[in-house]
This record gives C-alpha cells, sequence and structure tokens, in this order.
C-alpha cells in the first residue's frame, strides 16, 4: 500500500515497519496518467485552434496533382522497363 508519491523511494520509520520500502509505482502511473490526458488535451485544443485546414477546392487540387503525378511517374518506369528489357534479350540473344 503506498502512503505518498515522491521522486525517491523512502523508508518507513514506524516502529511496526521499519525495514520496509515504499514502492514508487502508484506515483508513477498517476504521473504517466496525467501526462497522457495532458497530451490528448493540447492535441484536441491544437487540432482546433492552431491548424489551418485546406478548403474542399485546395484538396481536390492537389489530389488531381497527385494522380497526374503517380501516372506520369508510372509510364516513365513502365518505359524504362521496356527499354532494359529489349536490351537484354538483344545482349543474350549475341550469345546464344
Amino acid at each position: 500500500m503506498a502512503y505518498g508519491c515522491s521522486s525517491v523511494g523512502r523508508a518507513l520509520v514506524s516502529k511496526t515497519r521499519c525495514r520496509a520500502f515504499e514502492s514508487l509505482l502508484p506515483c508513477q502511473v498517476k504521473k504517466t496518467m496525467r501526462k497522457l490526458i495532458l497530451y490528448i488535451q493540447e492535441s484536441y485544443k491544437e487540432l482546433l485552434y492552431k491548424v489551418t485546414w485546406p478548403s474542399w477546392k485546395e484538396v481536390q487540387g492537389s489530389s488531381i496533382l497527385v494522380m497526374v503525378s503517380s501516372l506520369i511517374i508510372a509510364l516513365v518506369v513502365a518505359a524504362m522497363d521496356l527499354i532494359f528489357k529489349n536490351m537484354m534479350e538483344g545482349i543474350y540473344g549475341l550469345f546464344s
């Protein structure tokens, strides 16, 4: 049973339990829970008051840009793959 919180464990001085030593576990759990609750509260406030959310048009524009860029990169990779495939078939054809 814990009798209080301390940054360092402390020996009890009662005559009945003079050799006992208090555990810090209850204190550490409380501090951890307080930190977690504070983190959630601060994150919520930041999302409400400090974050600038994009408009629907900005989201649509960004999404289209990402899709077009992905398509272009996929076509470039496919073209490189086709070129290397033909080069390797040509090289292997010389030795067979």
